[in-house]
């Protein structure tokens, strides 16, 4: 059960929804049949279900509760759950950063907010908890080309709030595999990039952070179609592992048993295939220096 004192509304929304459907099923009764007798589309019991609503109406909360004839302490907590959702915000719901969310941005600062364990791997561009503010910048200028520099200065901002989880109490426990190439990308130049790289040996540095560089000559890997997060949850028989991934048109979440358990087993392959720790550090110093060398020769 969450601790309602620190509980965010992500986490409400997905105890509430994960509760909710082990109850329907205890129940013996199908998606299909609820939203009959409730009248209601079936998205809405799906959203519901899955933790993908903004916000949980308490009467939805109660009138759930009635046809699946729970007990009144369970329905209370069900309630309070909802009512978290309602009247929390969390911190990038402010008005500084809401104008320049879309819906992935969203799904990923919520994850992170509520997860425990965050692994990760990618093969493009350094992971958004290890990024510097200038190589944010690049980042964003390229992506989001036309945008105002305002707009810029607050993407940058935000990321570098969502890092703050790195440093609660408890800490997120973040393991991190890249590809080699991000390492020899030149984002921003060679002075970025060596910044941007000592940044990533000074996070390995702390203990709730592991980094792993997948080099060249590991060859194929059945993770070469793209990169993806894997999310875990202190309460994990409550809230199972979940799966995020992003492309530049849109991002889904994966949460069905076989599809975690393909990318987890990939995460696993990628550590496998990636010197430890250490050598790791060599790689990205080895890299540091050529980034010095072009910067010499610039």
């Amino acid at each position: 059960m969450t601790d309602m004192q620190a509980a965010t509304p992500t986490m409400c929304r997905l105890q509430l929804g994960s509760e909710l459907r082990q109850i329907r099923l205890k129940a013996g009764l199908t998606s299909t049949q609820v939203v009959r007798k409730l009248l209601w589309s079936p998205s809405k019991l799906t959203r519901l279900e899955t933790g993908d609503n903004a916000t949980v109406e308490p009467s939805d909360i109660m009138a759930l509760c009635q046809i699946y004839q729970v007990d009144e302490e369970t329905a209370d907590q069900l309630k309070e759950y909802a009512a978290v959702t309602k009247t929390r915000r969390e911190w990038w719901q402010s008005t500084v950063f809401r104008p320049i969310l879309g819906p992935g941005a969203k799904a990923i600062l919520g994850l992170e907010s509520s997860a425990s364990v965050v692994h990760t791997y990618q093969s493009e561009y350094v992971p958004g908890l290890l990024q510097t503010p200038e190589y944010v910048r690049v980042l964003h200028q390229h992506a989001h080309g036309g945008r105002p520099d305002e707009d810029i200065d607050r993407m940058v901002e935000l990321r570098m709030t969502r890092q703050k989880a790195l440093r609660r109490e408890p800490p997120l426990k973040y393991v991190v595999v890249i590809s080699e190439a991000v390492l020899l990308r030149q984002v921003g130049g060679p002075s970025v990039m060596r910044a941007q790289l000592a940044r990533i040996i000074k996070a390995a540095s702390e203990p709730n952070i592991k980094v792993q560089v997948v080099p060249f000559k590991a060859g194929v890997h059945r993770s070469m179609n793209g990169a993806f997060t894997t999310f875990r949850f202190r309460d994990e028989t409550a809230l199972k592992p979940i799966v995020h991934l992003e492309h530049l048109a849109d991002h889904w979440v994966l949460r069905r048993e076989p599809d975690v358990e393909l990318y987890e087993d990939a995460f696993n392959d990628l550590q496998t295939l990636s010197p430890g720790p250490q050598e790791s550090l060599s790689l990205i110093r080895k890299a540091m220096k050529e980034h010095e060398s072009d910067d010499n020769h610039g």
